[in-house]
């Protein structure tokens, strides 16, 4: 791996400059066949920068941007059809992706298990998942405070089985021949956990009726 990787921001630190070339050397091992390290830094270069402008806490840059940088050349690896596994792939998209999307993903993971992907996605992406949020899927035994806000780009859209996208408007990618739902469903930004609770099992209920459209059996 090259030290290409040290151009990401003029600010980087010693520290942050070596998690970076560390994340490229990992990336670049995990998709060794099928992309290369020009790709694979691109993606991570452009993966930084969307989150360098939204992050408070610039430690954290690095893994957020391996972790985007991995989702989408996975993304990409369906599109371009490298990876061809026979799962559906559902796309969670709202506002912020720190409420509604976040709980959509959290109990269609939980459900489906193994037996589909799910990523998620927003137009405006906040700083951090709402508190109210994990409090009402922890009542539920579902963990989601490994999530994180992200934006969505045309990869991750375009290798989606369904895109259901929840109070993002005109801002919601559209492409030809992908299934989209739209879900009028509360923003529980701003509202506690008592009122984030029935918003929550709306969407549960919804996202079960999903999974039962893609005839995939819920746990």
């Amino acid at each position: 791996m090259t030290d290409a990787v040290v151009y990401y921001h003029p600010d980087l630190s010693v520290d942050q400059q070596l998690a970076l070339r560390t994340a490229a050397t990992r990336l670049a091992r995990e998709f060794d066949g099928t992309y290369g390290t020009e790709t694979i830094e691109r993606f991570l270069h452009t993966s930084y920068e969307q989150f360098a402008t939204l992050s408070s806490v610039p430690n954290f840059l690095p893994l957020l941007a391996e972790r985007f940088a991995r989702q989408r050349l996975h993304a990409l690896a369906r599109v371009e059809g490298h990876h061809r596994d026979g799962k559906p792939v559902v796309l969670f998209l709202c506002t912020h992706n720190a409420g509604r999307s976040q709980i959509a993903l959290g109990f269609f993971t939980h459900l489906a298990g193994d037996r589909a992907v799910a990523w998620s996605g927003g137009s405006e992406p906040g700083r951090e998942i709402n508190p109210a949020a994990v409090t009402a899927m922890a009542e539920r035994g579902i963990d989601i405070t490994d999530e994180y806000p992200k934006p969505w780009t045309d990869e991750i859209v375009r290798a989606a089985t369904v895109v259901v996208t929840m109070g993002c408007g005109d801002a919601c990618p559209v492409f030809p021949g992908t299934r989209y739902e739209n879900w009028d469903v509360e923003d529980p930004a701003g509202l506690d956990v008592t009122t984030v609770r029935p918003i929550r099992d709306e969407l549960e209920r919804r996202v079960r009726t999903l999974l039962d459209q893609l005839a995939i059996p819920a746990n």
